[in-house]
């Protein structure tokens, strides 16, 4: 009996250590990383400035040297400040054709606009590749309700309203920033194409659906005809297993573990915001104002609560990583529809290959990043005591990944149910597909989570030809007459592989 209990101890202890070791290094390698995409972004200011100033042998010292350090620079130098201008020109009230339909592009997850890190992209200046494409800057890590609403007020303009009921329950301000708006036009006769890249994707969805419902007090009118399309880049449509080795309970998707990365991010994201440092913020923001956790409102007995898990975002679920959990997906899309008068595509990413039956790495393409998570994710089980997420569930569904995001959670919403999809080739979907609204069109492209944004350098050629596409068949094949010519049309395809769906 002595024996089996010191066994059992040896295992808690070497389970307890390897966890500590995991977590230490997993936060250092991503600490890392956001310290690169910082420097760069700081490297090129300081670059910018000795340009500015006529130090033009510095500079381009400085320059080479930012630039073989990080490999994460913008490749701003490549369009010229005046094109960028003309090509990011979107006043309001201009937009007479479908081909003129602003573009908006919506970040994922700690994702930025192109007012934080002293202008650094996070699109890798597609931005510039097409006219009227905006770019929004939502909460990095603030939860898909709190992102919704964010964007809406954006676009619209206003003051963003995170509705009366949700905040009461989630314990923060009703009211945030307050915006110009970048379509004030936006409406059923003005809409927008969206583009989501990461949790994005459902950002946008929660959003379509949200102005389906007439959510938005004080605009009674919202509909879900102002939207015309939505583009899922490596979309998280139905959640991911990699919240739960970054740190979520695997019974319920939403409470935090200890210790755990997240748990480690949670006391990071609370110290920041209490320190409310004004030029920090500006140059990047989790996204939690809303919550008043700075120093000056919470105070010392604010900020220990906040720690503790008692207070703020991480003392509940109104924070980005429970929405992505596998639970939280399959209850958020029961109420999320496919509708019958938007087009919707998606591009799924993977950068792994079968060995053995389980995936793992395919090439030297994966970033460092996400080589650890790429092999755990491609063999990941759910826990035998464990219910199971979603009826159905199979572990080898969910192997397949970019590092981040399981490819089968990116083609299409499937959890609880299927809504309308079907499969095309990448050179089908940007070539002379007749499409119908209604219908999830997605692809599988290579690629890990990060290798269409950020950085065009290490996207290569690829990385111009998806946006490229994406844009041109926004601005050249997806008009409004489409969507009205198609009324009497059934727009249900439950297609497998290998399907191109045709109106006839």
């Amino acid at each position: 009996m002595r024996f089996w209990r010191a066994v059992t101890k040896a295992r808690t202890a070497a389970y307890l250590w390897f966890t500590l070791l995991e977590v230490l290094l997993s936060t250092a390698m991503h600490a890392g990383f956001a310290f690169t995409i910082a420097a760069s972004a700081v490297a090129r200011e300081v670059l910018v400035t000795l340009r500015t100033e006529g130090a033009v042998g510095s500079a381009a010292g400085a320059w080479s040297v930012a630039k073989s350090f990080t490999g994460y620079i913008a490749e701003a130098e490549q369009t010229p400040a005046s094109l960028k201008r003309e090509l990011n020109r979107a006043p309001p009230g201009v937009f007479d054709g479908p081909e003129d339909v602003p573009i908006v592009l919506v970040h994922g997850i700690f994702g930025f606009g192109n007012q934080r890190l002293c202008g650094t992209s996070y699109w890798g200046g597609a931005e510039h590749r097409a006219r009227n494409v905006m770019v929004s800057d939502v909460g990095a890590l603030a939860s898909l309700h709190d992102r919704a609403c964010e964007l809406f007020y954006q676009i619209k303009g206003g003051t963003v309203d995170y509705g009366e009921a949700h905040s009461r329950a989630c314990g923060h301000k009703r009211y945030g920033k307050t915006w110009d708006g970048f379509y004030p036009n936006w409406d059923e006769n003005h809409p927008v194409h969206f583009v989501g890249h990461s949790s994005g994707a459902q950002t946008i969805r929660l959003l379509h659906t949200m102005l389906a419902e007439g959510e938005f007090e004080g605009h009674p009118k919202t509909n879900a005809k102002w939207v015309l399309s939505v583009t899922s880049l490596s979309g998280s449509l139905n959640g991911t297993t990699r919240v739960y080795l970054d740190g979520l309970s695997f019974s319920d998707g939403t409470t935090l573990r200890h210790p755990s990365l997240l748990s480690v991010l949670a006391i990071g994201v609370v110290i920041f915001h209490w320190l409310d440092i004004d030029f920090l913020k500006k140059f990047y923001d989790f996204g939690f104002d809303h919550f008043e956790l700075s120093w000056h409102q919470a105070g010392v007995t604010g900020l220990l609560e906040a720690l503790l898990g008692r207070r703020g975002p991480f003392a509940g679920t109104d924070w980005i990583l429970p929405d992505l959990s596998i639970q939280s997906s399959a209850r958020l899309n029961k109420r999320l529809a496919t509708y019958p008068d938007t087009f919707y595509f998606s591009y799924a990413t993977a950068q792994t290959q079968e060995v053995f039956g389980r995936h793992v790495p395919a090439g030297s393409q994966v970033h460092p990043l996400f080589v650890w998570r790429v092999l755990q994710i491609g063999s990941w089980t759910h826990p035998l005591n464990v219910r199971l997420p979603y009826e159905g569930y199979r572990d080898e569904d969910w192997w397949e990944n970019d590092g981040a995001l399981n490819t089968f959670s990116q083609m299409f919403p499937r959890i609880p149910e299927e809504h309308a999809h079907c499969y095309v080739g990448e050179k089908e979907l940007r070539n002379g597909l007749v499409l119908r609204p209604g219908v999830w069109y997605y692809t599988v492209i290579r690629g890990d989570h990060i290798h269409y944004i950020i950085s065009p350098t290490r996207g290569g050629d690829a990385f111009l030809e998806l946006y490229d596409s994406i844009f041109d068949r926004c601005r050249n094949r997806l008009k409004w007459e489409s969507v009205n010519g198609l009324d009497g049309i059934d727009a249900v395809c439950r297609c497998l592989r290998e399907c191109l769906c045709q109106v006839s």
